[in-house]
């Protein structure tokens, strides 16, 4: 049997990825001076929305991330994050949601937080 990747280690690895994704974001159209208060503002509603869609669907369950077939869950949960977050930064910036924010970042935090569970499950399958 593979080992798991602890839950702790799962959930700083997500949070991390989607720390890159908002960055990037932010290096991409070139808004670094609207940092630190925009990246908070992006960055916590997508870490929450995250966090409680995984915690829901049970990507963030240290057995299903050994296994390679229950990667559906951690698509799933990205795609239903990125609306709810979305939809929580724009109320916490007094802005309207744009769909096409939404797509590109469940796109883009899919892709991010997908490849760093896909690496974290090839070295717990090869151990120490």
């Amino acid at each position: 049997m593979a080992r798991s990747v602890s839950r702790p280690v799962l959930i700083l690895g997500d949070a991390l990825a989607y720390l890159v994704v908002v960055l990037a974001g932010f290096v991409t159209h070139r808004e670094i001076e609207a940092l630190p208060h925009r990246l908070w503002a992006t960055y916590l509603p997508f870490l929450a929305a995250w966090l409680s869609a995984a915690g829901a669907i049970g990507a963030l369950d240290p057995h299903r991330a050994a296994d390679p077939r229950q990667l559906w869950r951690v698509a799933a949960a990205a795609l239903l994050a990125a609306p709810l977050a979305a939809v929580l930064r724009g109320a916490l910036l007094g802005t309207l949601v744009v769909p096409l924010f939404v797509a590109v970042m469940a796109g883009v935090s899919l892709l991010a937080v997908l490849g760093w569970r896909l690496l974290a499950l090839l070295a717990a399958r090869r151990g120490p």
